[in-house]
């Protein structure tokens, strides 16, 4: 049978570089692969199906250009993949516009937002055959076995004779080794790490990919659904089986590697088992991790640095432990200071910290704390960004319980905590203290860790031309006239707000004035 996957893009998560392209020709785009459709293209291809796959990233197959292909292929399952509220209209109008050139089409939704609002999505969008609800890897191939009768598929939400039907769930696949190596030649696109970047990653021009070696996490933040997608289990790929793909990456020209596990820093033995791997097979590709600061992996920071690891992404989230028990986040403002110096004593080159302002019961002086929390802490890289809530998250039920959402008429919606909660600070007073509090910290960092960021000022300096280096670092003391660099558009490597208050008012519009709002852009 023939399969064609989309990979569906939120403009504001990818950047175009500007007609570049790479040494094969392909056009050079920064931002993440589309590791969940290559993951499928893999075991479609594997099961002895054809599969054909498109990023909307991709600048020389816009969605006319799809849609012209899938008349001309005529595949027996188009599968469009995305992630999250802000995609979503962007799924719903290509498949919208797939069924208007193609009647009879097969279409199916999937990704985390797909299963966390299957039976909305499904009578929302008529037009789509299926939403497909959990991992894809053994769904995708029994849907494909029972095309004609999916009655049996779990995990499958599809209509039958005017009825929308909601299969059992799928039970969750622990066995991870049984799943080949994504088909990452399948997307003719080169990716590259933004420069400077919202996740840091290695910040090289290194030939760059991601992989997923474990899949979940079980602590329960009020603001993620990542446990509810994956049942508050965790779940991981063998050491074996990691440091295979690894060499195979190496062996394609791969030195950049972004591990984009939900938390990658449990089981210390199959950390110990990968970096031991890693250095044993003589691998060369730098790599960098994101985990909770409360791992006790942290005696492991110094092997990891050992075997190539350039980076830790902390989930800090606040400098207020107030706001961090709020938030449900079950650490301490101790634990962050402990594991963000244990990284940087154990050598790893880049240590970042995820921060959220605009939390329930934030105030002034907690958001303040934050930022000089974060100006003590040695850290090389940092975003802070606005509160939002999604629905299933615990944050959403509490929201529906207080009567701020409706979880009928709301459940697509994209909203930033500020704007409906009145227990946080107003949306203009966050940015106002957010601005101040970026340049004192800016300030500081440069007079309490002056080697560590004059370092990371020398690699950006690699990379980057000193015009924007400049106009990156005096942008926040220069107040809100003053214009992007051309790395900033490109790399996002602010909160970019007004991109997102218009991918928040894309997801709240009905499809015929989504499809005319597409149309102008």
């Amino acid at each position: 049978m023939r399969v064609i996957l989309v990979h569906i893009r939120d403009p504001q998560f990818y950047a175009l570089q500007e007609g570049r392209r790479g040494k094969s020709g392909n056009p050079e785009v920064m931002g993440f692969p589309p590791i969940g459709i290559m993951c499928l293209s893999a075991v479609v291809k594997q099961a002895g199906h054809e599969c054909i796959m498109f990023d909307q990233a991709n600048p020389d197959t816009p969605n006319e250009k799809i849609i012209a292909e899938i008349k001309e292929k005529k595949p027996d399952l188009i599968g469009l993949s995305f992630l999250s509220t802000t995609s979503y209209p962007y799924a719903k109008m290509l498949a919208r516009a797939i069924r208007s050139e193609v009647p009879n089409a097969r279409i199916a939704l999937g990704g985390v937002f797909a299963t966390l609002n299957a039976l909305q999505v499904k009578e929302q969008c008529p037009y789509v055959d299926f939403v497909c609800r959990g991992d894809g890897e053994a769904l995708i191939l029994d849907l494909l076995n029972n095309i004609e009768n999916p009655a049996g598929v779990a995990g499958l939400t599809w209509q039958k004779d005017g009825k929308v039907v909601h299969n059992p769930d799928r039970k969750l696949e622990r066995e991870l080794d049984q799943w080949p190596f994504p088909d990452r030649d399948g997307v003719p696109v080169d990716y590259i790490e933004s420069m400077p970047l919202d996740v840091p990653v290695v910040l090289s021009r290194a030939k760059f990919t991601t992989m997923q070696t474990s899949r979940g996490c079980p602590w329960p933040c009020i603001f993620c659904d990542i446990p509810i997608f994956n049942e508050g289990k965790w779940r991981y790929r063998s050491a074996e089986h990691v440091v295979a793909e690894l060499k195979h990456l190496q062996e394609k020209g791969y030195g950049a590697v972004a591990f984009v596990d939900d938390h990658f820093l449990l089981q210390p033995q199959r950390i110990e088992a990968i970096c031991n791997g890693i250095i044993k097979e003589g691998i060369k590709i730098k790599w960098g991790v994101e985990g909770r600061v409360d791992s006790v992996v942290q005696k492991l920071f110094p092997l990891m640095a050992k075997a190539n690891c350039r980076t830790i992404m902390f989930g800090i989230e606040s400098g207020s432990q107030k706001i961090l028990d709020r938030l449900k986040k079950g650490d301490t403002l101790e634990q962050v200071e402990t594991a963000v110096r244990n990284a940087k004593k154990a050598g790893i080159e880049i240590v970042h910290g995820f921060f959220v302002v605009g939390n329930p019961d934030e105030t002034e002086e907690d958001m303040q704390a934050t930022f000089d929390f974060a100006a003590r802490l040695p850290l090389d890289t940092f975003g802070f960004n606005r509160l939002c809530v999604y629905r299933g998250t615990p944050l959403w039920h509490e929201y529906m319980n207080r009567g701020l959402v409706n979880d009928t008429t709301d459940w697509y919606k994209y909203f930033k905590c500020s704007e409906i909660d009145p227990t946080c600070l107003k949306g203009e007073r966050i940015n106002e203290i957010r601005a101040k509090g970026l340049r004192r910290l800016m300030l500081r960092k440069l007079f309490l860790h002056p080697w560590q960021t004059l370092r990371l000022l020398r690699r950006f300096m690699r990379y980057m031309p000193l015009r924007d280096i400049f106009t990156l670092l005096s942008k926040p003391f220069r107040g809100k006239k003053s214009g992007a660099t051309r790395a900033e558009k490109l790399s996002r490597a602010v909160e970019h707000a007004d991109m997102k208050t218009q991918a928040a008012d894309l997801t709240q519009l009905s499809d015929d004035k989504l499809e005319e709002v597409l149309a102008k852009k």
